[in-house]
């Protein structure tokens, strides 16, 4: 079905606006976004260019440091801001977008560029990532990179391209560490063994000089951080790469929690993502066993070495992780692209009979259905802020009453979004720290409290508790009384 310029730019300049603004008006929300601009903000304060840090005193070993560097160096460009830390991603996955399109218009046509642009941007895990303070996205460009460049007809096949392809493995390193390596490598020796024509273009590729570059490119830092905080590279590539995908339940994560889930729920996370267009998905692959044409298409598509590559993409994320229970549904964004350049195939070559206005009516309603749902989302992030899991609000309504000296406590848990917004100056107070009092008349404290939540401080002779702010999840309360004395800094 064809797709006109004037259709395809009209479309992807609505997607581009409608994630901008929601960038800027959609509060960060716990946990992973505040979590990493945190940890950006660290290494802008601190000029901190090797190891990112958790919190002062402690490093962060969770992921290498290329979102970080991209992020933290917004900050020193545009301010700290939302939309500044957001930024990053949304480059990356607009580059993305940009890859996908050349490669497709270099292997496929036009129409399969242009359709496989659209249904990546307008995908739902895609657009929510393009401009959310999150990893994924570079580790998404770290994948891409390296399977567009083998898509790429030999006769286009120029040296952005043969060397795109490690500079790719390199940015995957530096964006999550080894997993690049394991998704590039098992497409690539899959599609090996499925293809012959496979085995000639990875052997053109410049071996010895690209494996030198991504070294050259990747191994510095990993020295670096190994040398600055002993016990990374353990903690990395054991923790990080082995304990997280076998152990569900892993105790080890120094900085959050396991995500136990049932094994192959990556496989419904990848529904969700693609969004709405995964249900073309499953419908075209539903077609196949009632429709005997389709599978002679399918058979005659299925010849050629680039769907091949295609298909062992679209399925190497989710696949990896169908035995692991401790995942997110993030983990299938590098798989996405594939997906999208395989319906921007089929749409390009589809010519629905007798029905080719209801189809068009249909593919635009798809088209436009995430972006709107970004835009609904940017305007309650105006005018209902309260809806997101994020404590700017109860922090700037804090900021107003707080005099120089206050400090303002969280009962119970500290979320990043409040250490983000406050710029650590935030402190924790455990369930059982009661005996808390001023030591003379007059004084006061802040308080946040769980919403639902009794605490014994409120209710005890002498002080006066009086609610100033309710968030989602927690109540700002302003006590005062001659029994009230402020805790020492950093008390938990």
């Amino acid at each position: 079905m064809p797709i006109g310029n004037k259709r395809f730019l009209i479309v992807l300049g609505l997607v581009i606006v409608a994630r901008l603004f929601a960038m800027a008006a959609i509060p960060l929300a716990d946990t992973s976004e505040p979590r990493y601009a945190e940890i950006a903000r660290l290494m802008a304060a601190s000029d901190d260019w090797i190891t990112p840090w958790f919190e002062p005193g402690v490093p962060f070993w969770g992921k290498p440091p290329l979102a970080f560097w991209a992020q933290a160096l917004s900050i020193e460009l545009f301010g700290l801001s939302e939309f500044a830390l957001r930024l990053p991603t949304f480059a990356v996955m607009a580059l993305v977008a940009g890859l996908v399109y050349a490669a497709a218009l270099a292997g496929f046509g036009r129409q399969t560029a242009r359709w496989s642009t659209l249904v990546l941007a307008t995908m739902l895990l895609p657009l929510l990532c393009a401009g959310a303070v999150l990893t994924d996205p570079f580790l998404a460009l770290g994948v891409a990179l390296p399977m567009l460049a083998l898509l790429v007809p030999p006769p286009r096949l120029n040296a952005f391209w043969r060397y795109g392809f490690f500079v790719g493995l390199a940015i995957g390193l530096l964006a999550k560490g080894p997993l690049a390596l394991a998704l590039v490598g098992g497409v690539c020796a899959a599609w090996a063994l499925w293809s012959r024509e496979a085995r000639a273009r990875l052997a053109a590729l410049p071996w010895l000089g690209g494996l030198g570059l991504m070294l050259a490119l990747s191994l510095p830092w990993y020295v670096a951080a190994e040398l600055k905080t002993p016990g990374f590279l353990n903690y990395f590539l054991v923790g990080e790469h082995f304990m997280r995908f076998v152990d569900s339940g892993w105790a080890g994560d120094r900085y959050g929690s396991a995500h136990a889930r049932p094994w192959g729920a990556i496989w419904l996370d990848w529904l969700a993502a693609g969004a709405p267009w995964s249900l073309l998905c499953v419908a075209a692959i539903a077609a196949l066993a009632f429709s005997r044409r389709a599978r002679q298409a399918a058979t005659n598509r299925l010849r050629e070495p680039a769907v091949k590559l295609l298909i062992l993409w679209a399925l190497a994320a989710p696949g990896l992780f169908t035995l692991s229970g401790n995942i997110l549904w993030t983990y299938v964004l590098p798989s996405l692209p594939a997906a999208a350049l395989g319906l921007g195939l089929w749409l390009a070559r589809v010519q629905p009979a007798g029905r080719a206005r209801l189809a068009s009516h249909a593919l635009t309603a798809a088209l436009l259905l995430i972006p709107a749902v970004a835009v609904t989302l940017g305007v309650l992030g105006i005018y209902d802020e309260q809806r997101f899991k994020s404590e700017k609000g109860l922090i700037a309504a804090a900021g107003r009453i707080l005099a120089p000296g206050e400090t303002l406590y969280f009962v119970g848990s500290e979320p990043f979004s409040a250490r983000f917004y406050s710029r650590g100056a935030t402190r924790l107070l455990s369930w059982q720290d009661a005996a808390i009092a001023a030591p003379g008349p007059a004084r006061r404290m802040l308080v946040a409290v769980p919403r639902g939540k009794s605490w014994p401080l409120l209710q005890q002779p002498g002080i006066s508790a009086q609610a100033r702010y309710s968030s989602r999840r927690f109540t700002l309360y302003e006590l005062t009384g001659a029994a009230a004395r402020q805790p020492a800094s950093g008390a938990d």
